[in-house]
């Protein structure tokens, strides 16, 4: 029985030790890939350029007049760690590719604000490995090349909000018929919440999803101790 047992985990081990080469040479097969998808990318269109180009866009809104609600709220919900990463979250990384195994398939992403902005604006929605690397050879590029302030207000200027509205400006306007600066806290909590899946939650075609919505979001800004939940319920009343 022990040599059973002794030949038993001898052959486990094997297992797991051709298993975890299998998944470091295709880490970095795809690294390869993708790191030429992202050479091939920014050499068309350098990432200072892209900033640029952005930055020149009609109602772009700058960091300082973004209201402070608003960003604690995006943060909240779509990069806990933003301030303290370097363009990736190895953590939520680790998450995703734990939960993509399990399925069989890319399910999570684990992109942080910085990564989203890169794939945006580079890439397709294609969810691959070897997009997944190219994302992340731009996303840390992009952070030697700008502030965490400059990544933020790009990101929200370019994202898609629902209703035909690019970028936090024309949302705002177009939802609320109010610039950025003005928008009240429930305004800036829903619109937070909208890129997550702008078709379903815009509040022109489904207000009562919109709402809901924003509830996960606030739900978020509690457990990340943005706010408290007395707070979190005062913002939900009526809208100003």
């Amino acid at each position: 029985m022990k040599k059973v047992a002794k030949v038993l985990l001898v052959a486990s081990c094997s297992i797991i030790s051709l298993l975890m080469s299998l998944i470091v040479l295709t880490g970095i097969y795809f690294g390869v890939k993708g790191y030429q998808m992202y050479r091939e990318a920014t050499e068309h269109v350098p990432i200072r350029e892209k900033v640029e180009t952005i930055q020149q866009q009609e109602g772009f809104t700058q960091f300082e007049e973004l209201p402070e609600i608003y960003i604690q709220a995006v943060i909240a919900v779509e990069d806990k760690r933003f301030w303290d990463h370097q363009g990736v979250d190895y953590l939520a990384i680790a998450r995703a590719v734990w939960q993509d195994l399990k399925a069989g398939a890319l399910v999570e992403g684990g992109s942080t604000i910085t990564q989203q902005l890169m794939k945006n604006e580079y890439f397709t929605q294609d969810k691959t490995w070897e997009r997944k690397f190219a994302e992340i050879f731009a996303a840390w590029e992009l952070e030697k090349e700008c502030s965490k302030e400059e990544i933020f207000e790009l990101y929200v200027n370019t994202i898609y909000f629902g209703s035909g509205y690019y970028g936090i400006y024309d949302a705002a306007e177009g939802y609320f018929h109010k610039t950025p600066q003005a928008l009240s806290g429930y305004e800036a909590v829903m619109l937070a919440g909208l890129p997550n899946a702008p078709s379903v939650y815009s509040p022109d075609t489904n207000p009562e999803l919109a709402e809901q919505r924003m509830r996960q979001v606030l739900s978020r800004m509690v457990a990340c101790g943005v706010m408290d939940q007395e707070e979190a319920s005062q913002i939900l009343g009526p809208a100003s």
